[in-house]
């Protein structure tokens, strides 16, 4: 994991990351434990343009399932529960 310390940031302002940001997310270290990231715009925009994708996906299997009729509806909260739990048991 690519990390820098809150407090070098702090000292030396956001150049501290220059280098590093190029071989990937920085990970900023605060009292220990990651806060945040700093990534290039494009990374970034990655990211964005692969979760875009990813539910786009998602949306169409989901259409294709009712199309082929995979899917149950259920009258109540509980039986689905109940199915789910069942599922899980399994």
């Amino acid at each position: 994991m690519n990390t820098i310390a809150a407090t070098e940031i702090k000292r030396y302002g956001i150049s501290a990351v220059n280098d590093k940001v190029d071989l990937g997310p920085v990970h900023v270290i605060k009292k220990n434990n990651p806060a945040y990231v700093i990534m290039r715009e494009a990374q970034y925009n990655n990211i964005l343009r692969e979760l875009d994708e990813a539910y786009i996906d998602r949306i169409h299997l989901s259409l294709q399932e009712i199309k082929n009729k995979k899917t149950r509806r259920f009258n109540n909260v509980k039986s689905l529960m109940e199915e789910i739990e069942q599922q899980t048991a399994e």
